[in-house]
């Protein structure tokens, strides 16, 4: 028997502003919304999903999950990113084909390049 990976927590200070940036960034839709969870999906019926749950004090180290993201064109998205709120963070990445940004509560993610055939 295995399990099914239905969603991923994230704490955050303001969840339902967090849970809308991620769902604009991914293009995704908000499918609980709710003071203490907002979970977010591609669609209601398709997992797994992110939610986001309310977080007691402050992020204060490097992430040890992050999302990787990967778009047909790594410029032209991270910029769209960095235009909604993202800035770029350095992590002791060094010279690699990824762009490290931080959403808006500073939570690390990975922009890939396109994916070569």
């Amino acid at each position: 028997m295995t399990s099914v990976w239905e969603s991923l927590t994230i704490d955050a200070r303001d969840p339902g502003r967090l849970a809308r940036w991620w769902a604009e960034a991914l293009g995704y839709q908000v499918v609980t919304d709710k003071p203490d969870e907002v979970e977010i999906r591609q669609s209601a019926d398709r997992l797994p999903g992110l939610v986001f749950v309310p977080a007691v004090g402050g992020k204060e180290h490097k992430n040890r999950l992050h999302l990787d993201l990967r778009p047909a064109d790594q410029e032209a998205e991270v910029e769209r990113l960095v235009d909604m709120g993202a800035r770029h963070v350095d992590i002791g990445q060094g010279d690699v084909e990824w762009t490290v940004l931080a959403d808006p509560e500073g939570n690390e993610f990975c922009v890939l390049r396109q994916r070569k055939e």
